[in-house]
């Protein structure tokens, strides 16, 4: 879990620091599918009790947000 939510902003950072936008769109790509290994790993946790319902609750709305953001950044490359 520790790894897939390091990898969200590391890949955000590296994306953004590379030459042109789709270079920076691949790599928020990969964000979210790191974001979405964390989504699974949480909901997994929360099955086999490993974290109680509630905070994987307020965990897993973080992540709807976080990639929705993911979303509208990498729509907003396409825009420009």
């Amino acid at each position: 879990m520790t790894r897939a939510a390091v990898s969200v902003p590391s890949n955000i950072a590296e994306g953004a620091a590379r030459n042109g936008k789709n270079e920076f769109a691949h790599f928020l790509s990969i964000a979210h599918g790191s974001l979405s290994e964390l989504d699974t790993q949480i909901e997994i946790a929360s099955e086999i009790g490993y974290i109680n319902k509630e905070n994987a609750e307020i965990l897993l709305i973080k992540i709807e947000n976080i990639s929705k953001m993911l979303i509208g950044l990498k729509k907003s490359l396409h825009n420009h």
